[in-house]
């Protein structure tokens, strides 16, 4: 990794803290000019993709673009939210039916565990790397139909730790042991709040969750069985930091995550194109969240890169401390790709 990092040039390397949508329906090329113009290391599948032989084609077109000039020959991390139920974005040919969140909290360890494994073979024979699930948020029942981002489409495990945590750490084995990475999401937790960070701002501040709720549990089993990445929530949360919004929070991201929980392991946002960031100027979205001790940021709005990466580098060049972070995550972010067996030895 060490080696990696030393070959690449300062934009390559801001370049790999960026994770960019590629839209149902857009051609393959769509993102090519910015993974080769502005370096971008990552690419998302965004929306209803169906068929494997086609997702399949746009991989290896994904990865070509990958160049020496491009990203140093880094390949990319392609990404996908394949959780199950309501939020399956690969279907079709090649893809299962998945259950939801809620009925496979249901299942036995090792059926989960094998669920997990199943959705990992299929996302892997499609060239993605790295799932954006599972979902390690607790809804309590008392708002199962209330909480707009995550129980009103059954996106939980269960309504209570207990019962989450282990529903977590076996899914994230079975991915592990495909070959995928698994992201744990949306820390500290989405399950207490009304308002759905994509779409608005209302009802997004959490007013019960603390630095040592019992709601952070199914967090720290998933870091434990081997999750690849950790996605913050965009939602606010007053009795750990009613300053900022998780995904710019120090206090939650380098205090209670990396600190608390002992993850050292890549942070990555929400989508940074949401409703609930849209107060922050673009650039200042990517300068915030590595500031706070975040990784990779995820834009759904790829034409978003530039303004990011320019506020990244024009941040990194004038402060030191900055830099050193940038360099921190950077380092994070190859880890997690030889980890997944993307960088040779």
């Amino acid at each position: 990794m060490q080696r990696t990092y030393a070959k690449l040039t300062p934009a390559q390397r801001t370049g790999q803290l960026l994770m960019i949508g590629l839209d149902h329906g857009s051609p393959a090329s769509a993102d090519d000019a910015l993974i080769a113009g502005q370096h971008v290391g990552n690419v998302i599948y965004l929306g209803g993709w169906t068929g494997a032989s086609g997702i399949r084609s746009t991989s290896d077109h994904l990865q070509a673009q990958a160049t020496s000039r491009a990203t140093g020959k880094v390949p990319l991390l392609i990404a996908a939210d394949q959780e199950g139920g309501a939020v399956q974005q690969l279907k079709g040919a090649g893809f299962s039916s998945l259950e939801s969140a809620l009925q496979q909290g249901t299942m036995s360890k090792s059926a989960r565990t094998g669920y997990g494994k199943l959705i990992g073979r299929q996302l892997k024979a499609v060239g993605v790397n790295l799932n954006l699930a599972p979902v390690a948020d607790t809804v309590p029942t008392s708002m199962s139909s209330s909480n707009a981002p995550i129980g009103r489409f059954a996106r939980e495990y269960g309504h209570d730790p207990a019962t989450v945590a282990p529903a977590v750490s076996d899914v994230v084995r079975g991915l592990h042991s495909a070959g995928v990475g698994a992201t744990v999401k949306h820390f500290p937790g989405l399950g207490r709040i009304t308002g759905n960070t994509d779409v608005t701002s209302a009802g997004t501040t959490d007013t019960q969750t603390t630095a040592t709720d019992s709601y952070l549990k199914p967090f720290a089993a998933g870091i434990k069985a081997g999750a690849g990445a950790v996605m913050m929530s965009s939602a606010r949360y007053a009795k750990i930091d009613a300053s900022s919004q998780a995904t710019f929070s120090h206090k939650i991201i380098t205090g209670v995550l990396r600190g608390s929980l002992g993850w050292h392991g890549v942070v990555i946002t929400d989508d940074m194109n949401a409703v609930a960031v849209q107060g922050v100027p673009v650039g200042q979205r990517a300068v915030r969240f590595v500031a706070a001790g975040g990784d990779i940021v995820l834009t759904g709005k790829a034409s978003d890169a530039g303004p990011m990466l320019q506020a990244l580098n024009a941040k990194a060049s004038s402060d030191k401390k900055f830099a050193g972070q940038v360099e921190a995550s950077v380092k994070r972010v190859l880890t997690l790709k030889q980890r997944l067996g993307l960088l040779s030895c």
